[in-house]
């Protein structure tokens, strides 16, 4: 199989003019922060429509259609943002997130974001971030500070030390592109993990609300039914209740009502996924990231059914052996169907573009001082 162009390319330019880019970071911060005003603005306003007109129209099909405009308007919100990250925040807590989270409002679905005696303040923040639930943020908050914070510093050394491997492949060593593609996996997952622990430690702190988990450690997943339920907790939690629960309680008479609910959302899933690679890339879709869910949902579905034959049964491969198995199976898929869209559309090339970035203006601001 052909790899895909990787971004060692990037690199080839990597010297730049610290003048230049110090005013190419001081421009992009001041788009961002006008970006942002209109961001906040705009959740606020469109949240408090929704808080005090359409939680007066009866549940279902007339407060969805109500809706519809503040579902859309959260869609294209992402495509003002002038930077990779700030579309990536964007997208996945306006255009996935809440947007699910206000259709669960329309329906008044398991766990909607709306409380009558909830505060207007609340219902924003419960509806635009993804809160824990009281039960799950009893149990995080009882968590030893210590064991966070050397988590926390382990996690920051780690993406330390790879993004400097990847900054320093072109100038003193050649890494193989599935190699690189491996390191971006683990890049992906250490950054949610950090940027999700630092919004929930200052939302703890200013609200006492906590956000939800992003993972449970997926990596040491033994089948692929595993691996899901462990990654990005946040769209798993939100499928959940917004398409899983739905699909599942409307075929409640048929025994494959749980298989149904489950490809559902993986198909749903692909779709949104599509979606997120277009706002970061502003590119016509190849969908292959849709088939690339759309494969896993059958094969967790195939994987259900076997398991529910073998229940009980000594038939049982190794830990070990079904770990190698999942994790080979991801490698095997990602890099034909989830990597290549990204790499095409050189998303890869602009996150390490701005990364580069920032730290070179980071470092002209120090040495001046």
């Amino acid at each position: 199989m052909k790899i895909p162009q990787t971004p060692g390319f990037l690199f080839q330019s990597h010297h730049f003019d610290p003048k230049w880019s110090t005013h190419r970071v001081t421009d992009d911060m001041e788009a961002t922060a006008k970006n942002f005003i209109i961001y906040v603005s705009s959740i606020t306003a469109s949240l408090s429509y929704c808080y005090f007109i359409s939680s007066k129209i009866p549940k279902g099909i007339y407060r969805f259609i109500s809706l519809i405009p503040i579902l859309y308007l959260f869609t294209i919100l992402p495509l003002r943002c002038s930077s990779v990250f700030t579309t990536a925040i964007t997208a996945s807590f306006t255009t996935w997130l809440t947007n699910f989270k206000l259709i669960r409002f329309a329906f008044d679905l398991d766990q909607s974001p709306y409380r009558p005696s909830d505060s207007l303040l609340r219902f924003i923040t419960v509806t635009s971030l993804p809160i824990q639930s009281k039960t799950t943020a009893s149990n995080s908050v009882n968590s030893p500070p210590h064991r966070f914070r050397f988590k926390l510093g382990f996690q920051v050394l780690i993406f330390t030390i790879l993004v400097r491997t990847v900054l320093n492949h072109k100038h003193r060593f050649q890494l193989h592109p599935n190699l690189l593609l491996l390191i971006y996996c683990g890049l992906l997952f250490l950054i949610i993990d950090i940027v999700t622990a630092v919004i929930n430690a200052l939302l703890l702190l200013s609200t006492g609300l906590e956000l939800e988990p992003s993972s449970d450690q997926p990596y040491l997943a033994t089948s692929l039914q595993n691996f899901w339920s462990r990654w990005n907790l946040l769209v798993t939690n939100t499928l959940r209740h917004t398409v899983y629960k739905p699909v599942r309680l409307a075929f409640s008479n048929y025994k494959w009502a749980p298989l149904a609910g489950v490809l559902a959302s993986f198909i749903v899933s692909g779709l949104m996924h599509e979606l997120f690679v277009y706002q970061l890339s502003r590119e016509e879709p190849t969908w292959e990231m849709t088939w690339f869910f759309v494969l896993h949902g059958v094969c967790v579905v195939v994987e259900m059914i076997v398991k529910r034959y073998l229940a009980g049964g000594r038939l049982r491969l190794p830990d070990f052996m079904a770990w190698m198995l999942t994790m080979g199976f991801m490698a095997t898929t990602g890099m034909w169907l989830f990597f290549p869209p990204l790499i095409r559309t050189r998303l890869d090339v602009k996150i390490l573009q701005e990364y580069t970035l920032v730290i070179d203006f980071i470092k002209t601001k120090f040495f001046i001082l």
